[in-house]
């Protein structure tokens, strides 16, 4: 029998404070002499006139991402590295913004910075980014050689955004220690190509143990625009926690369950957390969790504001149909649904997904 191979993936550095922005000159600096700078519109407009990156001493070049990360854009923004001669990228906001920086600084061989001014996925410290087509359709996963060179989280920026955002985060986040859970039990692989250490399976415990015990009291500061330390524990178990635990430790249904639903336009509105949340709980009826544990998480969703129901995120009416279409895209071969324990049929996904939705439309009523 061949050995097992365990691998594990870390962003080379991660800072998060307050005004940490502030070292983003020094940073790009560090790793070369023309900066750029990829921001979203909001950024760009209500985040970078609040902070001075003139310290830099070469100077940081800045472009608006168009809105989704997509070959389109990522063509484009080639064009500008390449034109610019741009050695250093930075990607600054939500999670598409963050996940075309890296991709197009993977292409172009050079190193990627990530600042999310949202903590609202894991995305920032993996090695690996969704493609979506122009439509907003999830198309592919794409992996890059290295994780990212620095995560830089301001937590003032993180306290200014809001509160949906955070909440969305704790929705991917909560993801993590049930799929690394499934990906240890049968022996998968995880987003590095190997299987998970056992560092990376505790930090998803970690993760889900902090959202717990931390998420209400880090809505509660969020809705404040104020910083605790309940809001820094749970920015660090959406950014850091949940970054390495799944990437080192894998995926299964909750992310497959999220890619499935995308092929519906109604829950495009939804965010990716939102959706993920929603996956977790199929999920649970589909790998037959203890009562207990459907209690804990239906009733963390519902505190919090996660999404227990079709209609919570966007899908009123649906056909069986179009259901259907759902649990087929997420059990596409590559998809991390087949991760879990016994073999796993579209049939079998529908059934989850309309219990899940049942149960939570039921605890509603009282």
């Amino acid at each position: 029998m061949q050995s097992l191979i365990y691998k594990a993936a870390f962003p080379g550095k991660y800072i998060q404070g307050e005004r940490a922005l502030d070292e983003l000159p020094g940073l790009v600096d560090l790793f070369g002499k023309n900066g750029l700078i990829l921001a979203s519109p909001t950024i760009k407009k209500k985040v970078l006139p609040v902070y001075d990156f003139k310290g830099s001493e070469r100077g940081i070049l800045l472009e608006e991402f168009a809105g989704e990360c997509c070959e389109t854009e990522l063509k484009r923004l080639q064009g500008i590295v390449t034109d610019k001669k741009i050695d250093v990228l930075v990607g600054m906001g939500g999670g598409k913004t963050i996940d075309t920086a890296k991709i197009v600084s993977d292409r172009a061989g050079i190193p990627v910075i990530i600042v999310p001014t949202i903590a609202s996925t894991d995305a920032p410290c993996s090695g690996c980014a969704l493609i979506y087509t122009e439509k907003g359709v999830f198309e592919s996963v794409y992996y890059q050689k290295m994780n990212p060179q620095v995560v830089l989280v301001d937590i003032n920026v993180i306290a200014a955004a809001p509160a949906r955002f955070l909440v969305a985060g704790m929705g991917d986040a909560l993801a993590t220690w049930f799929e690394a859970r499934s990906c240890e039990r049968t022996l998968s692989r995880n987003e590095c190509g190997g299987h998970s250490t056992f560092a990376a399976l505790n930090l998803a415990e970690l993760c889900y143990n902090t959202l717990l015990r931390y998420g209400s009291l880090a809505i509660n500061a969020c809705e404040n625009n104020i910083i605790t330390p309940a809001l820094n524990h749970i920015v660090e178990a959406n950014i850091l926690l949940s970054g390495i635990g799944f990437e080192s430790s894998g995926l299964a249904t909750a992310h497959s369950v999220h890619n499935g639903l995308t092929a519906m336009t109604e829950t495009h509105a939804y965010y990716h957390g939102e959706k993920v949340a929603f996956g977790v709980l199929t999920g649970l009826h589909l790998t037959d969790a203890l009562p207990e544990e459907m209690e804990t998480v239906y009733s963390f969703c519902e505190e919090i504001g996660l999404p227990t129901r079709f209609s919570d995120i966007g899908i009123t009416n649906a056909s069986g149909g179009k259901l259907m279409e759902v649990a087929v895209k997420a059990c596409a071969p590559a998809e991390g649904i087949h991760h879990e324990v016994g073999r796993i049929l579209p049939e079998m996904v529908l059934n989850a997904m309309i219990a899940a939705d049942s149960m939570g439309t039921l605890r509603k009523k009282y």
